[in-house]
């Protein structure tokens, strides 16, 4: 494993298959502002390869990927600097959201207030088994905010509503039920599982993809009307490479 920075190991396969391992933030990955910038640096370095076809986040610890922020950290912060460690960690949530190929998330054990609010921002979560979810920020005083505001897309408003507001866990097969995450492994087979959303991926356009993850991330934000419409140009685009052509013929050389 090839190390960005003290935080963020990576290993690269041919495919063009990247794991990003969050490395030296403890036994269940918890991030301080020191591996927050850590991590958000190594996802921006990364940002730049265009070879990069699919990206795995995983944690160094097999107890999380994620598993919260530092709040040893976060019980000396006043005003000021809260505002300042919260800023870091929305940069490095939306450095993975912004990230222009297809993010899995590899998640087993705890996933907790900071970390989930970085899963939710990846495009694909597959969670182990005996994986356990929680916003439980409430508990100690403080709102789940960045891009906790993204549950509600995901799960809908009452889900998020009891996530955020009684700080409840749920384990792995309620967080699927709910749409929280995409694929649940079985016992001892989280990497097979995360291999499996990679094959489907690798099947795909790789630059029809990173296209469809940018609509995507507009799609969020703009009014239906303005994304119909600006999804013309996207369109358009995708034929000044060779991609649609090159995959169109085989697939209709295969029906021959």
């Amino acid at each position: 494993m090839d190390m960005l920075n003290r935080y963020c190991g990576v290993e690269r396969d041919p495919r063009g298959v990247v794991r990003l391992t969050i490395c030296n933030a403890g036994s269940l990955n918890i991030l301080g502002s020191a591996a927050i910038n850590g991590v958000r640096e190594g996802l921006e370095t990364l940002a730049a390869e265009a070879a990069i076809r699919v990206l795995v986040i995983a944690g160094q610890s097999a107890k999380s990927m994620i598993g919260g922020a530092d709040i040893k950290e976060m019980v000396k912060l006043d005003q000021a600097s809260a505002e300042r460690f919260i800023t870091g960690l929305r940069d490095l949530c939306e450095a993975v959201r912004a990230f222009p190929a297809p993010v899995i998330a590899r998640m087993p054990g705890w996933c907790l207030g900071g970390g989930l609010e970085f899963a939710a921002a990846c495009d694909f979560r597959v969670a182990a088994h005996d994986a356990k979810f929680a916003m439980p920020e409430v508990r100690i005083g403080i709102p789940s905010v960045i891009h906790a505001a993204l549950l509600p897309r995901l799960i809908g408003w009452g889900r998020a509503r009891w996530l955020v507001m009684t700080a409840a866990t749920i384990d792995a097969p309620t967080a699927l039920a709910w749409g929280l995450v995409d694929a649940v492994a079985c016992h001892g087979q989280l990497d097979a599982e995360v291999e499996k959303v990679v094959a489907m991926l690798l099947e795909c356009g790789s630059e029809a993809l990173r296209a469809q993850k940018a609509l995507l991330k507009q799609w969020e934000e703009l009014p239906l009307k303005q994304s119909v419409d600006l999804s013309i140009g996207v369109f358009g685009r995708a034929f000044l490479t060779d991609e649609p052509r090159r995959m169109m013929q085989g697939f209709i050389d295969r029906k021959r």
